[in-house]
C-alpha cells in the first residue's frame, strides 16, 4: 500500500541536474522517510502549453511516466519525450509554473507518514484536509518560533 504522496514542483531558470538533489533523496529513502516514485521534467511555454523534456542521460528511461498517468495525460501518447500535457487536467500545475519556465514535479511517499494513517484509521479518525504551509507562512512560523525561544 502506497502512504501519502507529496507532488513537489521544483523551478529551474537554468537546470544543472548535477545530482545532488537525487543524493538527498536516496540518503532520505535510506533512513526509511521517504520514496521518490516518480520524477517529471515540464517546461511552460509563452502561449502557457506544458511540454514533457526529456530526462538527463543518466536518469532512467522511463522517468516521468507515472507522474504523467497520475496528472494529466499528453495529448498524444506516442510522443513521448516533448508531449503537450493537457493543462486544464494539471490541477494547479499551470499555476505554479510560470511562462517560460522549467520545472521538475517529483511524486515523493511520505513512507514514515503511514504507520501515523493507519493509526488515525484504527482510531476512527479520517484525514479531512491534508496541506502544506506556503513559504511566507512558514518564514513567519520560523519567526514567531524565534521570538518564543528568546
Amino acid at each position: 500500500m502506497i502512504g501519502p504522496v507529496q507532488v513537489l514542483v521544483v523551478g529551474f531558470d537554468q537546470p544543472t541536474f548535477s545530482g545532488e538533489v537525487l543524493a538527498e533523496l536516496t540518503r532520505l529513502r535510506e533512513a526509511g522517510l521517504v520514496r521518490l516514485i516518480d520524477v517529471l521534467l515540464v517546461s511552460r511555454s509563452e502561449d502557457g502549453t506544458l511540454e514533457t523534456l526529456e530526462a538527463p542521460e543518466a536518469a532512467a528511461v522511463d522517468l516521468g511516466g507515472l507522474a504523467v498517468e497520475v496528472l494529466g495525460q499528453p495529448e498524444d501518447a506516442s510522443e513521448a519525450e516533448t508531449s503537450e500535457i493537457d493543462a486544464a487536467a494539471m490541477w494547479s500545475l499551470a499555476d505554479a509554473i510560470p511562462i517560460g519556465g522549467t520545472a521538475a514535479v517529483a511524486l515523493i511517499e511520505h513512507v514514515w507518514a503511514a504507520p501515523l494513517s493507519a493509526a488515525i484509521q484504527r482510531a476512527g479518525g479520517t484525514l479531512l484536509e491534508e496541506t502544506w504551509l506556503a513559504r511566507e507562512d512558514r518564514e513567519l512560523l520560523e519567526t514567531l518560533t524565534a521570538q518564543r525561544q528568546s
